[in-house]
């Protein structure tokens, strides 16, 4: 068993026993988070759904991220995952959201491959953002990105 998929299962068995659920904000991951959440048996049951917003215009247009707030911080920014992760939970009947926005390569801009923010945020809560430096090509820093969210959404779980 994987380590994605024994946190997907740590996280589906919170989630349950807490009775909540989960929606994701994924752009880099484009769906990884997702498919770990939905691959666990009974993941109706948890997990909400996803909003997978791979471009700025996606950004804008399914989750209402506004465009001077990624003209002013970037696509790529705290104010953007915490943004993603707000409004996730605002068009979602989810009690927990996840966010997560960064570069994964070859097209990043210079020194910046690998940067990630990640984000949570629980309803009546104020997200909570962190910035990640993966290191590797495009899809090992996808797959590492997409790990870090689901620790980041274990470990809020494990403090209710």
């Amino acid at each position: 068993m994987t380590q994605t998929n024994m946190l997907a299962e740590k996280i589906a068995a919170l989630l349950k026993e807490q009775r909540q659920t989960v929606a994701v904000a994924e752009s880099c991951t484009a769906g990884l988070v997702s498919d770990a959440l939905a691959s666990i048996p009974g993941a109706s049951d948890v997990f909400w759904g996803a909003f997978i917003v791979y471009t700025v215009s996606a950004k804008e247009k399914m989750l209402g991220i506004p465009p001077a707030l990624i003209a002013n911080f970037g696509a790529v920014s705290r104010e953007c995952a915490m943004a993603m992760a707000e409004q996730a939970l605002a068009k979602s009947q989810a009690g927990i959201a996840a966010a997560v926005t960064g570069y994964a390569g070859p097209s990043s801009p210079p020194n910046l491959t690998g940067a990630v923010w990640l984000a949570v945020c629980k309803r009546g809560g104020i997200p909570q953002a962190t910035l990640h430096q993966f290191k590797g090509a495009r899809n090992k820093i996808r797959r590492a990105a997409a790990n870090a969210l689901l620790e980041k959404i274990l470990a809020m779980l494990e403090k209710q």
